[in-house]
């Protein structure tokens, strides 16, 4: 049987290649792009803070509040980039079509 953290690690490589695919079309606002590499941010934090939490609390992640909340806190920059460079985005194709 497949364990989480294999799974978690085996999903790195398609995010990768949206990434790739994304980053090479052209067509992503740069903020929003920017904000999909946090992502990357976010994963390099948490795995690191998985184990400390493992090791030092004896605890997973998830329970260990502060630590949690350090790296959730990319997670979140990640969604405000790529919503904010959407929103951009939006409301200058907005301003073009008039």
């Amino acid at each position: 049987m497949i364990s989480k953290d294999t799974l978690f690690a085996l999903s790195l490589f398609p995010y990768l290649g949206f990434l790739w695919f994304i980053t090479r079309s052209g067509q992503t606002p740069r903020l929003a792009l920017i904000g999909f590499y946090v992502l990357l941010i976010f994963v390099a934090v948490t795995i690191p803070a998985g184990i400390y939490s493992l090791l030092v609390y004896e605890e997973s992640l998830a329970n260990v509040d502060w630590l949690h909340g350090s790296a959730e806190f990319f997670l979140t920059l990640s969604n405000i980039l790529v919503v904010l460079g959407f929103r951009q985005a939006i409301i200058e194709f907005k301003q073009q079509s008039k």
